[in-house]
């Protein structure tokens, strides 16, 4: 099932069981997908287009949970945390550290990198890899404990 079938089924059921908060969540990730297949002329995504799309928008909730939390707003922290939640059920598996430490340094060995200042080039060969399964910034942080 692709994931629009998915948000579909989801927010069928969705409306039936009056659940407002994960409707509009997923009518948003569903407008999301319509309007990234638009911009590529496209009718239907690709898995890959796919997962970068959720996992921008999983990343805009981040930094407005962020921004929301410095500024000392609850009431809107609360609500991208339950959005987040809602986002997160149709990303891939997470990798544990462990898993994610194993193709860190599998990557390094493959492209040959003995510094931090070859770090862009790990990066790049290992982001493909990790696609929707890890944050950028907590495999930065691995890249960067195994150069050093």
């Amino acid at each position: 099932m692709s994931l629009l079938e998915r948000l579909n089924n989801d927010m069928k059921q969705a409306m039936k069981n009056k659940e407002k908060d994960r409707l509009s969540v997923i009518r948003m990730v569903k407008a999301s997908l319509q309007n990234e297949a638009i911009k590529l002329g496209t009718k239907e995504l690709s898995e890959d287009v796919e997962l970068t799309v959720l996992s921008r928008e999983l990343k805009q909730r981040k930094d407005s949970l962020h921004e929301f939390d410095k500024a000392g707003r609850e009431d809107l922290v609360e609500k991208l945390r339950t959005e987040l939640a809602i986002v997160e059920l149709y990303m891939p598996k997470q990798l544990s550290e462990d898993e994610l430490s194993v193709i860190v340094k599998e990557t390094i060995a493959e492209v040959g990198a003995t510094s931090k200042a070859e770090m862009g080039k790990v990066m790049a060969a290992i982001m493909p890899k990790v696609k929707g399964k890890a944050d950028g910034s907590l495999v930065n942080k691995f890249v960067q404990q195994h150069l050093s």
